[in-house]
């Protein structure tokens, strides 16, 4: 199954919420997301279908290994993205969001030099706006 930009945010949602809280639901997503109710659950049946996602009996979501490797690495992306901006002087609503298109569209080749680019910087103490040397 080939994933769009939906289907990894959707996975990206569960990683995120599962590591605030060891149970989440379709309801979770749902809220956290913003989207309705049959949205979740087209999307759910299609993740689970393609084998990026399971449910227990009492309808708590789990991602599976394949599920989980998509979903952390987009969680990074967006991590490494949105900091990079705010460190650049983008405010954190707009270089979240920012963050939020990019993450999915983004190349693995450009991606890693983002994100070796951004750990020097850090490295080197130009992490944050005010450090100027």
């Amino acid at each position: 199954m080939n994933l769009y930009e939906s289907g990894e945010m959707y996975l990206e949602s569960i990683y995120v919420l599962s590591l605030k809280s060891p149970c989440v639901r379709s309801i979770d997503v749902g809220e956290y997301l913003g989207y309705s109710k049959p949205s979740v659950s087209r999307a759910m049946s299609a993740l689970k279908s393609g084998g990026y996602v399971i449910a227990d009996k009492d309808g708590s979501l789990h991602l599976t290994q394949a599920g989980l490797e998509v979903a952390r690495k987009i969680y990074t992306r967006h991590t490494v993205l949105s900091g990079m901006l705010m460190r650049l002087g983008v405010d954190e609503k707009t270089a979240t969001e920012d963050a939020c298109r990019i993450e999915h569209v983004i190349s693995d080749v450009s991606f890693a030099a983002i994100q070796k680019h951004a750990a020097g910087s850090e490295a080197e103490g130009h992490g944050t706006p005010g450090n100027q040397e």
